[in-house]
């Protein structure tokens, strides 16, 4: 049964999908918090309808209005549909029309773009050539050029050597087991690439185990939380489709 909310607002509901946990908070159009975050854990078997589920008693727990929906989500999404999620339940995320199935539930309309663009929305300063990262669960990546957001590309997922990828290389598998000190060195390896391949003008790092980063960053370099990321759920809806998201409305048959 769809959930109900207030329609009279201008305000943005935002939901941000992570691999450890779903957190939603509440903006004004301008990106200005109106809550604190609020976050449940993502279960262990986190398939489409468990994810849904928990959005609903995220959303249930609000008292404010809002009229619409942002949603970062980890992996690959192409016009409101996941096509990969590599750290939410295995082989279940195939063509899922989440979007939809978001807005059907809150009787809303509803923008998903992968959850490191977002956040790269609210956090780049639009100048220049400057990606945002997340080391988390796995590794997020957002490109932006003078403010505007790149098409997506699941670096993630690109080889770091013969055995790994991105994600196998720096998330919270690898952190746990191979230690701080030695993730800090894959990390820094990790910088050293990017430095090379892309000759970014700014870096931003954020994500869950940024708070574990032990080495001096260069100038260009900043650390970033997920409030400094939160206007991305804001400038979401500022947007038009020259930022690979499209609008999707309430199914209404």
């Amino acid at each position: 049964m769809p959930v109900n909310p207030k329609k009279k607002s201008s305000n943005i509901l935002s939901i941000d999908i992570g691999g450890t946990s779903v957190k939603a908070c509440i903006l004004t159009e301008e990106g200005d918090l109106l809550t604190d975050f609020k976050k449940i854990p993502t279960p262990k078997k986190s398939t489409p309808e468990n994810i849904i589920a928990i959005i609903k008693e995220l959303v249930s727990s609000f008292d404010d209005e809002f009229n619409r929906v942002s949603v970062g989500f980890p992996g690959y999404v192409k016009k409101g549909v996941v096509e990969t999620a590599p750290n939410l339940a295995k082989n279940q995320w195939a063509n899922i029309h989440l979007a939809q199935q978001i807005s059907n539930l809150l009787n809303l309309p509803v923008r998903l773009i992968n959850d490191a663009d977002q956040q790269a929305l609210g956090i780049v300063k639009g100048k220049g050539f400057e990606i945002v990262f997340t080391v988390g669960t796995g590794f997020g990546t957002a490109l932006v050029y003078d403010g505007e957001l790149l098409p997506h590309l699941e670096l993630a997922h690109l080889p770091v050597n013969k055995k790994k990828d991105y994600d196998a290389y720096i998330g919270t598998a690898a952190f746990e087991e191979i230690g701080e000190k030695k993730w800090n060195e894959r990390l820094q390896r990790i910088i050293e690439i990017y430095k090379t391949v892309f000759n970014y003008d700014t870096l931003y790092i954020g994500g869950g185990n940024s708070k574990h980063i032990s080495f001096e960053l260069d100038h260009n370099i900043h650390l970033v939380t997920n409030k400094d990321g939160i206007k991305g759920g804001a400038k979401l809806w500022q947007a038009a489709e020259k930022y690979h998201v499209y609008t999707i409305h309430p199914d209404k048959k």
